[in-house]
């Protein structure tokens, strides 16, 4: 535990990538695999569920501590972090931990999940007595299952790649799919043989990035592939010997929640992985993507939801044929491939990805200014000479997204941020005029500048007007003009609309409150969309 807590230390106390990845060499290089296995799987994302309700860590915490509940919940109101807040409160240890990382992740806390909370209760203040701090933050983080770091997979695929001699394409690819954190598990990463056999592995996706310069900068547009963009689950179809698999962008098997998918795809030959979306989908074109919310969190889906919303494949590429890695054909190529192999499916269920044609990149934007009519986000610009690389890479492929939708709004409401904001008012609630006055209308925490959230994080201190718990009520101000991608009427908001991915697009200091946008205006744009 004392390698991994110093790695962690390292990891968060610097920005700098080649900083990181060196802290993940070095740890991987002294690290027992058995060890090493545990903190690849933490440091990319398969954090273990949480073990013991919040409500008695923090209980357990400040009995330890010696203080009433209010003073913690005050302490993790100016802290922002629960791992880190039981942390700093507990008394000052002198004792560090012998143990390994997976000693204590295998032995301790895995089974303490099944266990009373008189014995929870035991087992964690025990571990406290024998952990030192640095050690306590880790243990903390993992209990809570809010375990965090600023590393990506990408950076630990890369550090991998250093410390073994692999290839970072192959051990983006062992890493992707269901492994158990074990010492063979490691060693199979790690192995020289790149010829890997399960037959569910998916493969590392490719990325886009959000177009940033002007389009005329791309070149020839005949060089370029166009496609809507769509608004569904990033999603890869395997099959191999006989079997299908779905897999989430997020590296979930999915396959059990889109049996219409998978009965699809099972007319597909051995040896066929296919990238694509899946999409709620009638009547020739898609559903709302809050339609395909309803079927995302559902173990297991009735008859009545998948009549009421049905979903397809929207299939854009193709990454094995014929059992072969086909990665590295020029995309034109391996859409030739994926259009026949489509066309041979006796189910509609999945479709190739139309072509939006335009010979000039004036009639492109056209039909990017147009996405919303069709019920997209906007257009994919693909150069067909491009191989499907990992991860998210510049240059090849570009999502060119139809503006946002904007109003103007005015801040009610504000609490403090999380992590590195913690100390800082950044979570903010914006309202709209009705004619009863303001009404809440939207949450957006991202967008300012550094300086910017300073200068309203002092605003708000200077005119709140009331505190209900971590939350500020703030004279009603200062107006923000406010992005988001869709909007739609909902019966679970005040408001009567819900937004997606809202954000501040700009700080309208030109602006009074009177100038703000009404529930009214708002509610047109959904008619006009």
């Amino acid at each position: 535990m004392n390698r991994f807590a110093t790695l962690y230390t390292a990891l968060d106390e610097t920005t700098k990538t080649n900083a990181k990845v060196a802290a993940l060499v070095d740890y991987f290089q002294a690290a027992p695999a058995k060890d090493a296995i545990w903190a690849v799987s933490f440091l990319i994302g398969r954090k273990p569920r949480q073990i013991v309700p919040t409500r008695k860590l923090r209980q357990w915490a400040a009995e330890l501590a010696g203080i009433p509940d209010w003073l913690f919940d005050a302490s993790y109101d100016v802290v922002g972090d629960l791992a880190e807040t039981i942390t700093l409160i507990l008394p000052v240890s002198s004792s560090t931990s012998p143990r390994l990382l997976h000693d204590w992740i295998v032995n301790s806390l895995l089974p303490m999940r099944n266990k009373e909370e008189k014995i929870q209760r035991e087992e964690i203040l025990a571990a406290w007595h024998q952990m030192d701090n640095a050690q306590r933050f880790v243990w903390n983080k993992l209990i809570t299952g809010g375990f965090r770091v600023g590393v990506s997979q990408k950076l630990v695929t890369r550090a991998l790649a250093r410390f073994s001699g692999i290839d970072e394409a192959v051990i983006a690819h062992r890493l992707m799919g269901n492994w158990e954190p074990n010492e063979e598990y490691f060693a199979q990463i790690l192995s020289a043989d790149t010829e890997d056999a399960d037959i569910s592995r998916l493969y590392p996706f490719y990325l886009a990035y959000a177009l940033d310069e002007d389009i005329d900068k791309l070149g020839d547009v005949r060089q370029w592939q166009a496609e809507w963009k769509w608004d569904g689950i990033r999603a890869q179809v395997i099959k191999r010997e006989g079997q299908v698999f779905i897999w989430s962008r997020g590296e979930e098997l999915v396959t059990e929640k889109y049996p219409e998918i998978q009965a699809a795809a099972a007319g597909l030959p051995d040896g066929t992985v296919i990238d694509g979306e899946i999409l709620p989908w009638k009547d020739d074109r898609p559903l709302h993507f809050s339609e395909l919310q309803r079927r995302i969190g559902r173990k297991t889906v009735g008859k009545k939801l998948l009549a009421d919303v049905p979903v397809i494949l929207m299939a854009y590429d193709l990454l094995e044929h014929d059992g072969m890695d086909v990665r590295g054909e020029s995309l034109g190529w391996r859409d030739k491939h994926l259009s026949s192999l489509i066309s041979r499916l006796e189910d509609d269920r999945i479709i190739h990805s139309p072509k939006v044609s335009g010979e000039t990149w004036d009639a492109l934007t056209e039909f990017k200014d147009d996405a919303r009519r069709h019920g997209v986000e906007g257009l994919m610009l693909k150069k067909k000479d491009s191989p499907y690389r990992v991860g998210r890479r510049r240059g090849d492929w570009w999502k060119w997204k139809v503006d946002p939708l904007t109003v103007d709004a005015v801040l009610i409401y504000a609490q403090r941020g999380h992590g590195r904001r913690s100390g800082l008012y950044t979570d903010y609630t914006f309202a709209v005029w009705d004619n009863e006055g303001l009404v809440p209308f939207a949450k957006a925490y991202s967008g300012l500048t550094d300086q910017e959230i300073r200068r309203v994080d002092r605003f708000i201190r200077q005119n709140t007007l009331e505190r209900f718990g971590p939350v500020r009520s703030v004279k009603p101000e200062l107006v923000f003009e406010i992005a988001f991608e869709d909007i739609r009427r909902s019966t679970r908001h005040k408001s009567g609309v819900a937004v997606r991915f809202p954000r501040m697009a700009r700080w309208r200091t030109d602006k009074a409150i009177q100038d703000a946008d009404s529930l009214e205006t708002i509610k047109a744009l959904i008619d006009a969309i």
